[in-house]
């Protein structure tokens, strides 16, 4: 019978007595998972330099391959404005592109590449993702193709504010990870241990370029469903109502809301928009759509779906402690 060292588990080469060094088995159980993702997702990342008429100036990002017939992933802000560009994969291979759709209120864009024969990348479920889960971001930061970068997820269910003109919408869930970002990350695939995409990286946060926390859209059945729609060459539609607000925890004793506990209390109203024309001031909190409870901003937009554009419905509010409803006719957000 072995007896490891103290302070080493049997068969891991462990730290030194001071601390200072960490074991090679660790490290290469580590560097192996990190590789194996790289070797995966690196052939389905390419970088984008993008033109068009109404862009100042060029600008690149990064996409990622999610059809072998040319259809690629990216985030809007990277192709704002552009109708064409070229994409660059980490083999060299350079070829035109077009914009096919984009939808800035989720960050999410679609792009044809000329050809066929990619290597598309395989979508995850961010919804199973864990606080301090291993994440590797795969991009084109500066230009150089293919840069791989690793970190955890040090946060979920962040928000992230998107706007368009007059219309401005928080993507939800957004995922938060300390994995190095940098320009030109942004539209690239921020992955798993097994290689799967769970999000988009968009936005870098922090003192200074490259430092501070990440962040990505995660791929979920909502993004998915955006994916799609721009994929088609449809654009992407919502409901509106018209009101700006943050959750609020509701007055105990608050009458006819059972047991619910949060709503959304109305913090500005847009004039002529469907909630003015159904009476919502600001301080109501809204507590329901259509019978179906409202806790927070992003339960609230979820409900919010084309589905709802044109029809008539009903809006649950508290106002001065006591619950009542309010018809609404649903408009459509520009975007």
């Amino acid at each position: 019978m072995s007896v490891a060292a103290p302070g080493r588990a049997p068969g891991i080469e462990g730290p030194c007595e001071d601390g200072t060094a960490l074991g090679a088995g660790a490290l290469d159980a580590y560097s192996r998972t990190v590789t194996a993702v790289a070797d995966r997702v690196v052939p389905s990342v390419a970088g984008l330099r993008v033109h068009g008429a109404g862009r100042r100036a060029p600008g690149s990002g990064s996409a990622v391959v999610i059809a072998g017939d040319g259809l690629l992933v990216t985030s809007a802000h990277v192709v704002a404005d552009a109708e064409r560009g070229t994409a660059t994969f980490a083999s060299g291979e350079e070829v035109p592109f077009e914009v096919i759709g984009s939808d800035p209120l989720s960050d999410l864009a679609v792009v044809r590449a000329a050809g066929s024969g990619y290597r598309a990348a395989v979508l995850g479920d961010a919804e199973r993702l864990r606080v301090g889960q291993l994440v590797v971001a795969v991009g084109n930061p500066f230009g150089f193709a293919g840069s791989v970068s690793a970190g955890v997820v040090s946060a979920l269910g962040r928000s992230l504010l998107a706007s368009t003109g007059p219309s401005s919408r928080l993507v939800d869930n957004v995922i938060q990870t300390d994995a190095a970002l940098h320009p030109g990350n942004s539209g690239g695939a921020l992955a798993v241990a097994d290689g799967r995409v769970v999000g988009i990286n968009t936005a870098v946060i922090g003192p200074g370029i490259g430092q501070g926390l990440g962040l990505a859209v995660p791929i979920d059945d909502g993004t998915r469903a955006v994916i799609g729609a721009l994929a088609a060459g449809r654009r992407v539609r919502r409901a509106y109502l018209g009101v700006g607000g943050g959750a609020r925890r509701l007055a105990p004793g608050t009458a006819g809301v059972g047991d619910q506990h949060r709503g959304v209390e109305v913090v500005s109203v847009t004039d002529d928009s469907p909630a003015a024309r159904a009476g919502v001031r600001p301080g109501d909190v809204i507590v329901d759509l259509d019978g179906t409870a409202v806790q927070d901003v992003g339960g609230l937009q979820r409900l919010l779906g084309a589905e709802r554009i044109g029809r008539p419905g009903t809006l649950g509010l508290v106002r001065d402690g006591r619950r009542r409803d309010h018809p609404v006719v649903y408009g459509e957000l520009d975007a």
